[in-house]
């Protein structure tokens, strides 16, 4: 095809020719939306851009101009011409990638009025539907300004800004003062190196240009908008009150406050590099107050603002960061009985912005001792004090349906404030203005969201989820010294009780939780392996803030677990509240209690060696005069950073509180050689502790080096009294004292372990009779839907040991083939509406579909074979029982998730004649699903599905979305041997019509539950990735409501 270059500079194009090419680029982009001919479509496309000057053609598509001026220049009067907004869209784009090209042969005037026509084409647009096409033309004009930054003198620069300016005054109305405000943030994206435009320039050119906006214009321009939109958003605010409140981001006042508190967080959020570098000298409490460990990005997110000190006039000095808090405290107070109020944009927006004041950290602030970082963070704690205190009160109306989201941010802004101080600054904000310290206020919160997680204990992910990993994170940054180098940070007496206190509460959390745990017919395993990964991290944190008051914990947990043991060793048996003489929840808090303990005992380092905790040795070291901690041990044991001494009048071995601990643990394990107790006490699972504690102990505690490894710092004399007691601790167990006794035990009970649970001839012996009653007794039928589901799963894995390859998908048809005859059997009945309702058959379908569900989640490779023919073999009494169920929520549940792990763990090995069958059965179930109107939730039920037993109401929306998702998956990852010449089903034609069922029934409120958004958005985002032709064949409504959550999803 021809290009579509103008006739040169100046030349005038006939009108005919420019509507012949503005059609054809309408039929180009229309036929890639209709997925007619998509190559020939593209090409077509692309030649625009390839084109030489193709500008005037491409202002022609945007606009009508008059056609008598230049090419470049600018019509007075704009007016869209092209009907087709993909159309003006790649006209935006052709002219992007143009005049990157051409850049260099275009004069200075043709290179102005290109941005020009950009900015005029947005100002003049700004009440546009298209909103990504002005975004577009907006970005255009960032990235030719970007380009020609180092080529524009000073004045044209300013006569840029000075449009952009007058938009964002408000003079020509509030779309177009969103319009400037928007160009504006891609400017400044376009000028960061992390989310910079290829150009093709060498990074010389990008440094200049980052280094021009930093200096000369990113200053002033956080000052024009803070002046700006401070005193409108107060005045807006309060005079146009429910306006804003409605939590409506359509409102154009709002639409413009949040965008421009987007752009300052975008500019604080700037990589800094000019005066940033230099040191504070004299400053002892917050020179060192930034981490730059891992610790405190586990699982919150806390971005440091480090500027130079060029701006602390602007960010500090002037008074900004108080009118910020004046602000949102008058609005708060106005709104208080709103209590909608804390989730609209106005004020989500602008606690983010306070959040991130916190985060002000290096030479920002003055040589001072630290006095203005100190005024800086008690001005903002004063300002969010009431967004979390008192603790209790807030999340008892949390509770009561207030929202949580500012009582998370207030958990933010202490983690962020925690990130660029030490713990004694930290703690002495707060009692300048309370009588005790923020470490007490961080505990006693904290103990409150745990409290809240006692009582409501549930797989969901809640908002006191989310608040205790905040704050662990909190915890865990004060705790982890600065420097990274391991070791444990020192805490004021206060807040050693108020980590004694927290550390309580979180043992009596967990054990509460272990004890739970025996009764939990769940079994939900989704996120299984990022649980333990979770956990793990937990537990890290929690040995932390153990040790931070460690002559209390270290008694604590030495108590527990005696009283534990005690409890089996007067007769290896509880009487639970049951009135059943069962160990078991005794035996789940033996386990929680030893993996805590080993956290809290030992550090993990490098490789799969422990560490010994600092605390736990009580060596106190100085520093040297260099400022550097010396070594005292070699690199088997690694000194910290802060080291405080703990246990120092004990200097008998014995005695010492982590001796008594780590004997009440060996004696326990040691009680596993006993086979009548190993018999009725030790499960596998407890061993598995057990050994995992005795490997990590015996690594850093058992037969240590020598004393003559120790290298001591230079105050000997203050550290006498600690020596004693460390070595006293270190020797007991050494070579000379109990270690040889110890090593013994521990061998005997390692060797012991492996004998006595050998998984061969009595575990196949057992296996088989197991597997048998499984399949032909119906005494199993008695056990709950988890444990047949855990049963099923656990019996088909064992296929994996089979020697023969043939052999697996033999035990397992043989496993399932009862199950799936019985389920062809009924579906067959002539009365099968009437027998299946009732309940036997009800209970007995719910069994089956359990034991179907846990083997179809156990496919491997080695059984794929058999578990296809299981689920092949039902699929129509699936979608009869489908039916006939369609009033029992609880067994179209079961239903919907055997048939989600069957595709799932099926789709990528399956040929294209059995994944045409799948695809076929997808469509009826989803068809069979729709007719029905099963999973109809109104929106107002769903306002009260926080409820446990209400929450089934929404899981097959869940199911729905996970089976579409699977089914997308199979083109991403395909193990089957077809050949890639030959074509395969087409899955875009299930997700479409999967689409038009399922996101009606998705609403904005189920979208606040994160399991189920995170499902939606994970499928959305796949389908805009592989089959964008599918959204664009929606109905109208479909389209408009997926649009809607969308929208949701980026401004929540």
């Amino acid at each position: 095809m021809q290009g579509f270059s103008d006739d040169g500079a100046g030349v005038g194009v006939d009108l005919a020719q420019l509507q012949s090419t503005m059609h054809t680029i309408e039929v180009a982009c229309t036929s890639i939306q209709m997925h007619i001919n998509p190559t020939a479509a593209e090409a077509t496309i692309l030649s625009l851009s390839q084109s030489p000057q193709p500008y005037k053609a491409c202002q022609f598509i945007l606009v009508a101009c008059d056609h008598s001026v230049n090419a470049l220049s600018v019509s007075n009067t704009v007016e869209e011409n092209s009907q087709v907004a993909n159309a003006r869209f790649q006209a935006a784009a052709a002219i992007r990638d143009a005049a990157i090209r051409e850049w260099g042969f275009l004069s200075t005037e043709d290179r102005r009025s290109l941005i020009c026509f950009c900015l005029c084409f947005v100002m003049q647009h700004a009440s546009s539907p298209e909103g990504y096409v002005q975004a577009k033309v907006s970005s255009v004009a960032a990235q030719l300004m970007k380009r020609g930054w180092l080529d524009f003198t000073a004045a044209e620069k300013e006569t840029f800004f000075y449009q952009v300016n007058q938009a964002l005054l408000g003079a020509h109305g509030v779309d177009v003062q969103l319009i400037g405000v928007n160009f504006l943030e891609s400017l400044v994206s376009e000028f960061s190196p992390s989310t910079s435009s290829a150009m093709g320039l060498p990074r010389e050119f990008h440094e200049q240009s980052r280094t021009s906006l930093e200096l000369n214009y990113l200053k002033p321009l956080l000052v024009f908008l803070i002046q700006t939109f401070y005193c409108w958003a107060r005045d807006a605010a309060l005079s146009i009150t429910y306006k804003i409140i409605e939590s409506d981001a359509a409102v154009p006042e709002v639409k413009v406050y949040t965008a421009a508190v987007r752009l300052m967080l975008q500019i604080l959020n700037w990589e800094f590099q000019h005066e940033t570098n230099s040191t504070k000298a004299g400053i002892n409490v917050f020179s060192a107050g930034v981490r730059h460990d891992s610790a405190s990005s586990n699982r919150s997110e806390c971005v440091l603002v480090q500027p130079g000190p060029s701006w602390c006039d602007v960010l500090i000095s002037s008074g900004h960061v108080g009118s910020l808090l004046g602000l949102y405290a008058a609005l708060r107070q106005k709104f208080s009985l709103e209590g909608y109020w804390l989730n609209c944009p106005i004020a989500v927006s602008t606690r983010k912005l306070i959040v991130q004041f916190c985060s002000l950290t290096g030479t920002i602030f003055p040589s001072d001792n630290g006095k203005m970082q100190e005024n800086h963070l008690l001005q903002l704690l004063s300002g969010i004090l009431q967004w979390i205190d008192p603790p209790d009160a807030v999340s008892k109306a949390i509770e009561e349906g207030k929202s949580a989201s500012e009582m998370l941010d207030g958990c933010r802004a202490l983690l962020s404030i925690a990130t660029v101080t030490t713990p004694f600054v930290f703690d002495q904000l707060l009692k300048a203005i309370r009588p005790f310290g923020t470490l007490t206020l961080l505990s006693t919160l904290m103990c409150e969201v745990v409290k809240v997680l006692m009582t409501n204990n549930t797989d969901e992910e809640t908002w006191s989820w989310e608040a205790r990993d905040i704050l662990l994170d909190t915890w865990t940054v004060l705790l982890v010294p600065m420097d990274g180098n391991g070791g444990d940070a020192l805490l004021p007496p206060e807040g050693k009780h108020a980590a004694a206190n927290l550390f309580a509460m979180i043992i009596e959390s967990e054990l509460k939780v272990a004890t739970a745990s025996v009764a939990n017919d769940d079994g939900d395993s989704d996120c299984l392996q990022a649980s333990i990964s979770a956990m793990d991290e937990r537990l890290s944190s929690y040995a932390l803030i153990a040790r931070a008051a460690i002559d209390v914990t270290i008694p604590l947990l030495t108590r527990l677990f005696s009283e534990r043991f005690a409890r089996l060793h007067q007769g290896r048996g509880i009487i639970d509240r049951r009135g059943i003489n069962d160990p078991t929840e005794t035996l789940e808090e033996l386990y929680s209690l030893l993996l805590i303990t080993g956290h809290v005992l030992a550090d993990e380092g490098e490789g799969e060696t422990p560490l010994v905790s600092p605390l736990v040795l009580n060596y106190p070291v100085s520093l040297s005069s260099s400022g550097k901690v010396p070594m005292i041990f070699s690199q088997k044991f690694k000194v910290p950073t802060a080291i405080q001494t703990h246990f120092v009048d004990i200097v008998e071995a014995e005695k010492h509180p982590v001796v008594v601990l780590s004997g009440s643990i060996i004696r326990f394990a040691e009680q596993s050689m006993n086979p009548e107790v190993r018999a009725t006490v030790f499960s596998p699972r407890l061993m598995e502790a057990v050994i995992w504690f005795l490997a990590r102990w015996s690594h850093t505690y058992l037969m240590p080096l020598e004393e003559s490894n120790l290298h001591l710092s230079h105050d000997y004399e203050h550290q006498h009294q600690s020596i004693h007691s460390r070595k006293a601790l270190l020797s007991f167990f050494g070579e000379h004292n109990q270690g040889q006794i110890v090593l013994n035990i521990i061998v005997h009970i390692s060797m012991m372990t492996l004998m006595s649970y050998p998984g061969e001839k009595d575990l196949q012996d057992s296996w088989r009779d197991l597997a048998n009653a499984f399949t032909n007794e119906k005494v199993l039928f008695l056990l709950s839907s988890a444990n047949q589901r855990s049963l099923a799963q656990t019996l088909v894995l064992s296929a994996s040991g089979l020697r023969n390859s043939e052999t697996p998908n033999q035990y397992v048809r043989g496993l399932m083939l009862h199950m799936t005859t019985y389920l062809v059997e009924l579906s067959n009945k002539n009365d099968l509406k009437s027998v299946a309702q009732r309940p036997d058959i009800i209970m007995l379908v719910s069994c089956l579909l359990e034991r179907l569900r846990g083997a179809a989640s156990a496919a491997e490779p080695r059984t794929q074979r058999a578990i296809y023919e299981m689920g092949f073999s039902v699929m129509n009494p699936v979608l009869l029982l489908l039916e006939v169920y369609k009033h029992e929520s609880a067994v179209i549940y079961l239903l919907l998730k055997f048939i989600v792990d069957w595709v799932d763990g099926q789709i990528s090995y399956l040929e294209a004649q059995e994944t045409a069958s799948v695809i076929d059965f997808g469509m009826r179930l989803l068809q069979l699903y729709s007719s029905h109107h099963i999973g109809k939730i109104s929106l107002s039920l769903s306002s009260t599905l926080l409820s446990e037993a209400e929450t089934e109401k929404y899981r097959d929306l869940r199911a729905l979305l996970q089976l579409l998702s699977s089914l997308c998956s199979k083109d991403l990852v395909d193990f089957s041997s077809d050949s890639v010449e030959v074509p395969g089903p087409n899955i875009s034609q299930v997700v479409y019509f999967g689409l038009h069922i399922v996101t009606p029934l998705i609403s904005l409120e189920l979208l606040k539950y994160p399991k189920l958004c995170h499902d939606y958005f994970s499928l959305l985002s796949h389908i805009l990735e592989v089959y964008p032709e599918t959204l664009a064949q929606l109905n109208s409504e479909a389209f408009a409501h997926i649009l809607g959550t969308m929208d949701y999803g980026l401004h929540h």
